[in-house]
């Protein structure tokens, strides 16, 4: 149990997050409260890779449920296990000989060993753990308001079997990359907190902390090349992950400088659509390693 939100980034840098303040705050009032962490920001700013350091931090499970367009409960919540379900059923029929109890049979195919328990009903389960709810917004009005009654409740009936509910509520976070707006009801249920690209000083930490041979010099000119690449308008932006993909990559071909060069060579780890390439290009790679 972390007492304070210096403990929590204590924590969190010992698994290899280094959190800022804001976020380090924002996850201790989730945890202490017991509310949901709302966590909005552009796609590579550290929002999944929160939750997967809470767990390690916080020595408890890592539960993922990744959302898209389409998603409903059955892949939420649970499901039922029919092809066992079915098997059973025939081996009930051949063991009675043409004397099958439907009453009995119908019992024992919606029993527990039967049910295929899907994050959310596991994070009950299983709570204490953390629960990571990705992408939120690619998924439907309709899973919103579903999602928002079973964290709001901790709990879930499951007709066939009753209620489950979570003697500890599992520290829930969820993400999203704002390709729409979530409901105001789902953000109320939730502290919130917007996650905003690092600063050139920590963003050079980071690199320095996931990769221990990084020179502090290389580090600083892929910080700071990827802070300029941000500026342009690109399709996509890179993150600290495509930061951490770049210097692994120059450093593989065991490059010590960043130069126009090797950023040709590498230009493939940073970015991810030939546009994005195509433009960076046309500006010329030397002006933005010169700034």
């Amino acid at each position: 149990m972390v007492t304070s939100p210096e403990e929590l980034s204590d924590a969190l840098e010992s698994v290899g997050y280094l959190p800022d303040e804001g976020i380090a705050t924002a996850a201790f009032l989730a945890h202490r409260l017991g509310r949901p962490l709302f966590c909005e920001g552009e796609p590579g700013t550290g929002k999944t890779s929160l939750a997967v350091a809470l767990a390690k931090a916080l020595d408890v499970p890592l539960i993922k449920l990744q959302c898209h367009e389409g998603i409903d409960f059955t892949q939420a919540l649970y499901d039922w296990d029919f092809p066992r379900q079915l098997l059973h059923l025939r081996a009930l029929e051949a063991a009675s000989a043409g004397a099958l109890d439907s009453d009995l049979a119908e019992k024992s195919l919606y029993s527990r060993r039967f049910l295929l328990a899907r994050p959310l009903l596991r994070a009950l389960e299983e709570a204490p753990c953390v629960l990571l709810v990705d992408e939120v917004d690619r998924a439907d009005d309709e899973f919103e308001a579903f999602l928002l009654e079973v964290l709001g409740e901790n709990a879930v009936t499951v007709p066939e079997l009753g209620e489950v509910r979570a003697t500890v509520p599992p520290l829930v976070v969820l993400t999203s990359n704002r390709t729409r707006e979530v409901h105001d009801a789902l953000k109320r249920r939730c502290l919130y907190h917007w996650l905003s690209h690092p600063s050139l000083p920590r963003e050079v930490e980071i690199l320095r902390r996931r990769l221990p041979d990084l020179s502090e010099r290389l580090a600083n000119q892929v910080a700071s090349a990827a802070r300029r690449l941000r500026e342009l308008e690109l399709l996509k932006p890179p993150g600290v992950a495509e930061s951490l993909d770049w210097a692994q990559a120059l450093a593989a071909l065991g490059r010590t400088e960043l130069d126009a060069e090797a950023a040709a060579a590498t230009l493939g780890a940073v970015l991810k659509y030939r546009e994005d390439t195509q433009r960076v290009v046309a500006a010329g790679l030397d002006r933005l390693l010169a700034g």
